[in-house]
């Protein structure tokens, strides 16, 4: 490529002056002034842009020459190079005015490069021109390659997606100048991917270019080239690497894979029990894969299917209780089918997936079978025990077909025969009870743990049994100055029974009452009446209190009447005429009573509890007197001595008495005759030798002396004896008393009772001869 550099205008003819360069192959070039560049004429320099390629390999380069049209070529004028990269990047010959390049130079660094000249005079040393502007460019070459900078690249496409459906757009960036020739023009293609993928050339738009199914492969590697100056001989290229996924679709429906199921179900389970569960593959995922089970053919209505969205699974249930005596196994059929399916996918579920399932029904010992759910009976009060109520029935559902029992729980006014029927066991009131609720069990005689219950609810049904009362008690006064058909009470009355019908009642008076009586009755026939005094004036000293007899008749089948008595109570009333001053003396004297009655009650409880501290505290006084030797101290009864002890016969080393305490303790009470026989005993005993009916004696004796000693504990209790036997045959080894006995006694015994007595004999039989 040639440049030239224009020079001042001469005689006004612009003069071209070569640039001195090599080619661009060769690393060297020439600076160039392109053809149609504007010109700056300034004070008699012509200057304008110098063009230096970038790439430059050798020390120094020469760019161009400045030269002023004053220089006359006699060496008299010096050139300066001024600003950014003078000196550094370009020096010039202060001479000539030639300009050099000693850099590399990178257009993708710095592009532009503005300097400045100046001509200055040798001789004088004075500027001949002042400074003036030029700029350098640096033009590109082909030095760089295309770079992806936004990878990695990663797509989701839809599976299945028709040809020519945009996937992702990829773009390379080249930094070489776009507006020098091809350098910055790229060109994609695709080097892996075929032939599912496609690459526009120009923009990098990658389209599908053939439908994938993502259950035969889920993702796919594609890779794009870059190439700069379209792709010529000579350009440089990137490639970059895109990762595609491929999302799923619902094109695949569900299957199952086993067309038989069989199942078990007890006739004892509930409604709602679950039987077992199927299982139908869905090559989708996600909610491409969620399922819904549903039954297609069951003509018994028997069973359901749930399904459980977290396994996919089908769980079936029983929806009716089943019974093996009825039907003892099923078949039904169940399909599968996708919960989200798009309109334009429905060509691939056109038909769903079904499977066949057999359930078998197991037999079980099943309880009785009520024919009703529940019984309602009837049965009129009153009516004598035994009267028949109703009658319920069960059966064994089994085919052994058992014998049933029944039984009435908690009812002692009811019974009921193996026959299921039910009697009364008392009369029946509607008054106390109008409604009674049996539990009914009945049992399989074969099978006792075999039990099922229903209720029965019994109706007592009214009549007429009871007569209309007053409907409370009444208190009424009359004043002594009363006058004739003065109203003193109004009255209503009640009846227990129930009515067919609305109660009426009817008042009237005796018949006695009627002919003498002072006062008379109206009945206002609205079930109440009042009381109307039938004379003027009343003596409160000579008949104080009047008992009017009054009748009351109801509506009811037979009509019941009773006899009411109404005590009416004669007042001295005040001026005006108000029996509430009376009535308030009367809520006095009942207010005393009362206070009365409490004081007394209050009296009663006070001796009561009195009692009941003084028989405890006689207890725990008692008590202590039973055992005294809780507090005694028998240290005072030890003894100690040095002598050898005198065996069962000593009594005189120490006090017997003190070993004998309970003996001691009861000697209060008269038995001084039984006490003398038992030491007379107690010390024939010791003379005689062993006997057990002397000892059998001593034990009667004293277990008689316990059984009748009024003071003894009422609770078992250790009896304390001094009776310790007849003693030895040996007799006692004590020395006590030896001096009396040892002079009559022979010690030659002991040689007769073996080896072992031998050193006794000799010793004893030695101090015998030395005291003789």
């Amino acid at each position: 490529m040639n440049c030239y550099l224009l020079l001042p205008f001469m005689l006004g003819i612009p003069l071209l002056w070569p640039c001195l360069g090599a080619t661009e192959n060769s690393q060297t070039k020439k600076v160039q002034l392109p053809v149609g560049s504007h010109l700056r004429v300034k004070r008699g320099w012509v200057w304008n842009q110098f063009f230096v390629p970038e790439e430059m390999n050798t020390t120094s380069h020469h760019v161009g020459r400045l030269r002023s049209d004053l220089d006359n070529g006699n060496n008299s004028f010096q050139y300066k190079l001024l600003g950014a990269g003078a000196g550094s990047t370009f020096i010039i010959d202060e001479r000539t005015g030639d300009i050099y390049a000693i850099q590399k130079l990178d257009r993708e660094e710095r592009s532009l490069y503005i300097l400045r000249a100046q001509v200055i005079d040798i001789t004088t040393g004075r500027a001949v021109e002042p400074e003036s502007e030029f700029v350098i460019k640096v033009s590109d070459i082909n030095d760089n390659e295309p770079k992806f900078l936004d990878e990695p690249y990663e797509a989701i496409v839809p599976e299945m997606s028709p040809e020519g459906t945009l996937v992702i757009q990829v773009t390379a960036s080249d930094a070489d100048d776009p507006s020098s020739g091809n350098n910055a023009r790229l060109l994609y293609s695709l080097l892996q991917g075929q032939p599912y993928f496609s690459v526009e050339p120009t923009t990098g738009v990658i389209r599908i270019s053939s439908k994938m199914d993502r259950e035969l492969q889920d993702e796919y590697w594609v890779i794009i080239q870059a190439k700069d100056m379209i792709g010529q001989p000579g350009a440089l290229s990137g490639t970059t690497s895109v990762l595609i996924k491929l999302s799923d679709v619902n094109d695949n429906k569900p299957i199952f894979k086993e067309s038989l199921y069989r199942l078990t179900v007890s006739e004892s389970a509930p409604t709602g029990t679950s039987i077992g569960t199927i299982m139908a593959y869905d090559n989708d995922i996600g909610e491409n894969a969620e399922m819904d089970y549903s039954i297609e053919e069951d003509d018994s209505q028997t069973f359901d299917i749930i399904t459980n969205h977290e396994t996919q699974e089908g769980i079936v249930i029983l929806k009716k209780k089943v019974n093996f005596e009825h039907q003892n196994h099923y078949g039904i059929r169940a399909k599968v089918k996708n919960h989200h399916v798009d309109e334009q996918l429905m060509k691939y579920h056109t038909e769903a997936s079904t499977t066949f399932i057999k359930i078998q029904v197991e037999d079980v010992d099943e309880p009785p079978l009520f024919l009703l759910p529940y019984y309602i009976f009837e049965i009129f009060e009153e009516t004598p025990q035994g009267s028949f109520v109703g009658v319920v029935s069960a059966t064994d559902p089994d085919n052994r077909k058992s014998p049933i029992r029944y039984s009435v729980t908690r009812s002692k006014v009811f019974n009921i025969d193996d026959n299921g029927t039910i009697t009364t066991t008392n009369s029946l009131d509607r008054e106390i009870s109008a409604w009674y609720n049996l539990s009914i069990t009945a049992t399989e005689k074969y099978n006792i743990e075999q039990i099922s219950s229903i209720p029965v609810y019994v109706q007592v049904l009214n009549i007429n049994d009871h007569a209309p009362e007053f409907s409370q008690y009444y208190e009424s006064y009359v004043c002594e100055n009363a006058g004739s058909g003065q109203v003193i009470q109004t009255i209503s009355a009640v009846d227990r029974d129930e009515s067919i019908e609305e109660h009426h009642f009817y008042f009237n008076l005796s018949v006695e009452d009627t002919n003498s009586s002072s006062f008379t009755i109206i009945d206002n026939q609205d079930n109440t009446a009042v009381i109307l005094t039938n004379r003027t004036s009343f003596n409160l000293e000579e008949e104080p209190i009047f008992y009017i007899s009054i009748l009351i008749a109801d509506n009811g089948i037979p009509s019941l009447t009773s006899t009411n008595t109404l005590t009416i109570h004669v007042c001295d009333c005040d001026d005006s005429g108000s029996t509430q001053t009376c009535q308030y003396q009367e809520l006095m004297l009942s207010m005393g009573f009362k206070t009365e009655v409490i004081i007394a009650i209050l009296i009663c409880i006070m001796v009561i509890f009195g009692f009941i501290f003084l028989t405890l505290g006689l207890k725990q006084r008692r008590k202590q007197i039973l055992f005294p030797e809780k507090s005694e101290d028998f240290r005072e009864n030890i003894f100690r001595y040095d002598d050898e002890g005198g065996g069962e016969e000593d009594t005189e080393a120490f006090d017997v008495a003190a070993l004998r305490s309970s003996t001691i303790m009861r000697e209060r009470k008269t038995r001084k005759t039984t006490s003398a026989e038992i030491r007379s005993l107690y010390r024939q005993s010791l003379q005689v030798g062993p006997d057990s009916a002397i000892f059998r004696k001593f034990i009667l004796e004293k277990l008689e002396e316990a059984d009748t000693d009024p003071c003894a504990p009422p609770f078992d209790s250790l009896q304390t004896y001094a009776f310790e036997g007849t003693g030895s045959l040996a007799g006692s080894l004590s020395s006590l008393e030896s001096a009396v006995s040892d002079q009559d006694e022979s010690y030659d015994y002991l040689n007769e009772l073996g080896p072992r007595f031998k050193r006794l004999a000799c010793m004893f039989g030695s101090a015998v001869q030395s005291n003789n």
